[in-house]
C-alpha cells in the first residue's frame, strides 16, 4: 500500500509538468502543414504547402518567417504556380497544452498568374502540444492586397483568406 501511495504520488506530482508543456523565451520551432486559400468570393482556389521557422520572444510572443507554395486552379485556366513570403508575429494566450494565439503578418506575394504586391493582414490560430516539444496547428489568415503605401486605405475588400493545418516542433 505505501509503495502504491509513493507511485501514485510521483505521477500527481508529474502531471502539471507534463500540463504546462510549451516553449520558454530563445526556443525555435519550425513547421509543415497543407493549405488551402479562397478569395473572398470562394472562386478562384489554391492549394498549398506551407512552412515556417520562428523563434520565442518570450513564453507568449513569436516572430518569423513562413513561405508558402501554391498550385492554383482558377475556371478556365491551367494550373498556376505562385508563393508568398511573410514575417509574422504571434501572441499565444493562456499555458498548458492547448493555446490559442492572435497575430499579424506583412510580407510579399509573387508567381504566375498574381499580381506580385505587398501583403499585410490579421491572422488568428490554434497550437495544441502533443507532448514537449510536438504540436498540431490551425490558422486562418486574412491578406490585404496593396500595391503601394498610398493603397493601404483603399484595400479593405482587396484581400484573400488563407487557412492551414499543420504540424510543429519546437526546439
Amino acid at each position: 500500500m505505501k509503495k502504491l501511495f509513493k507511485t501514485s504520488l510521483l505521477l500527481a506530482a508529474m502531471v502539471p509538468a507534463v500540463a504546462l508543456a510549451q516553449p520558454s523565451a530563445g526556443d525555435q520551432e519550425i513547421t509543415l502543414g497543407g493549405a488551402g486559400g479562397s478569395d473572398k468570393d470562394f472562386d478562384d482556389s489554391a492549394i498549398s504547402v506551407q512552412g515556417s521557422w520562428g523563434q520565442y520572444l518570450s513564453e507568449s510572443s513569436l516572430w518569423g518567417v513562413r513561405q508558402t507554395v501554391n498550385a492554383r486552379d482558377s475556371e478556365g485556366e491551367s494550373v498556376q504556380w505562385d508563393g508568398s513570403t511573410r514575417v509574422f508575429y504571434d501572441y499565444h494566450f493562456g499555458s498548458g497544452n492547448g493555446r490559442p494565439f492572435v497575430g499579424a503578418s506583412v510580407g510579399g506575394i509573387y508567381g504566375d498568374g498574381v499580381d506580385e504586391t505587398f501583403i499585410l493582414g490579421p491572422e488568428v490560430g490554434y497550437k495544441h502540444w502533443l507532448n514537449d516539444s510536438t504540436f498540431v496547428t490551425g490558422m486562418v489568415e486574412y491578406h490585404f492586397l496593396v500595391d503601394s503605401a498610398s493603397d493601404v486605405d483603399d484595400r479593405y475588400d482587396d484581400g484573400a483568406f488563407f487557412y492551414s493545418v499543420g504540424l510543429g516542433y519546437n526546439f
